[in-house]
């Protein structure tokens, strides 16, 4: 069995931070890319940021500059430090993560069941 596991979120001031993690679990061999999602309320999931196994990364146009994904491998665990918010930053953000693992089921996604951001004075 695999499973991640957010940690992180809260209730923040307009322009204040918050860092986000997401520690997978389980009979793991190997990850490739993980990625953070998030979903406001009545609207559909978005990608946030991607980091692969490289290291590389990518953001969505909103949240450029402000947010920051890493990762650390020998803890199979991904971040996402996020700087200063914003009220439209309100939303369930969730982490996902390509894995192979030991159960022989080949590579699958898996997902967190997500942490709730809120951004508001």
């Amino acid at each position: 069995q695999v499973q991640l596991v957010e940690s992180g979120g809260g209730l923040v001031q307009p322009g204040g931070s918050l860092r986000l993690s997401c520690a997978a679990d389980g009979s793991i061999s190997s990850i490739n890319a993980m990625e953070w999602y998030r979903q406001a309320p009545g609207k559909e999931r978005e990608l946030v940021a991607t980091i692969t196994r490289s290291a590389d990364t990518n953001y969505a146009d909103s949240v450029k500059g402000r947010f920051t994904i890493s990762r650390d491998s020998a803890k199979d665990t991904v971040y996402l430090q996020m700087n200063s918010l914003k009220p439209e930053d309100t939303a369930v953000y969730y982490c996902s993560a390509e894995i192979l693992s030991w159960a022989g089921a080949g590579w699958r996604v898996f997902w967190g069941k997500g942490t709730l951001v809120t951004v508001s004075s």
